[in-house]
């Protein structure tokens, strides 16, 4: 019986180890972190940041992703204790359909989506019943489709903005063929269609640069900023705070300023 009540004993001890790691109420560590960001930019930037972390006694450790769903899973299962990657849209639609419980603590960049095409120069030279893709995720998507209006193109169904899908497209003078896929692939599929709207990061990754490659653009003030996220229990840990001020250093401001020339908008 007392083997027993042991062994009871240890696994309930290890339960309880297991479930600290994911999530119930600790503040993180004060001098060691993990964050985690799309491939390209987001990483970039935050391997800079954590250039600046080291010298401030902050251990950053990136872990890196290639989509955009596992970065948001894995934070709130406690693998990760932070991430950069999203806007508030998509942050606001994954928290709802997925119950999680994370917060964002900070606006980082914008990265203005553009329409890029193999074909074609200019968004007036595509042809009656050309395909043309958007990314498949309801959030980016919708800002696909207001890009594609605002670029002339079509004309979504009064007020939609941010939940706009293809079957809100009231006018589409050209009958373009709107296809939907995986946002990271669509640079991959480029040559495949007459245009389609890439997110910066991918398009960054792929050896475009935005500013000269694209045919059309978002512009600067584009409301699509990006944004620091952590669980809810941690918004308000110290180092969280001090990744936010190193983030929103003028070094940071500045090494994005001349890295990116303008296809990447710091929001401080």
């Amino acid at each position: 019986m007392k083997k027993i009540l042991g062994l009871i004993f240890v696994t309930a001890t290890l339960l309880a180890l297991v479930a600290c790691g994911n999530g119930t109420g600790e503040a993180l560590p004060e001098d060691e972190i993990t964050i985690g960001v799309t491939a390209g930019p987001h990483e970039q930037i935050i391997e800079k940041v954590a250039e600046l972390a080291e010298a401030e006694g902050l251990t950053l450790n990136v872990e890196v992703f290639t989509e955009y769903v596992i970065p948001n899973t894995a934070l709130a299962e406690g693998e990760i204790d932070a991430n950069s990657y999203q806007h508030k849209p998509f942050l606001d639609d994954f928290k709802e359909d997925r119950g999680l419980d994370i917060v964002d603590v900070a606006t980082t960049v914008n990265f203005p989506m553009g329409i890029y095409s193999t074909a074609i120069e200019d968004v007036s030279e595509l042809q009656p019943g050309d395909s043309v893709a958007l990314p498949n995720d309801p959030t980016n998507g919708a800002r696909a489709l207001m890009l594609f209006e605002d670029a002339g193109l079509i004309t979504l169904a009064e007020g939609v903005g941010a939940s706009a899908t293809v079957l809100d497209i009231e006018e589409n003078p050209l009958d373009l063929d709107f296809i939907e896929l995986e946002a990271s692939q669509i640079p991959r599929q480029l040559e495949e269609l007459a245009a389609a709207a890439i997110n910066t990061n991918f398009a960054i990754e792929h050896g475009f640069v935005p500013t000269q490659d694209s045919i059309y653009i978002e512009p600067g003030d584009s409301p699509w900023v990006n944004l620091l996220v952590v669980r809810e229990e941690n918004k308000d840990d110290p180092v969280i705070e001090k990744l936010i001020g190193l983030y929103h250093s003028d070094e940071i401001k500045q090494f994005i300023e001349d890295t990116f020339e303008g296809s990447v908008v710091p929001s401080w």
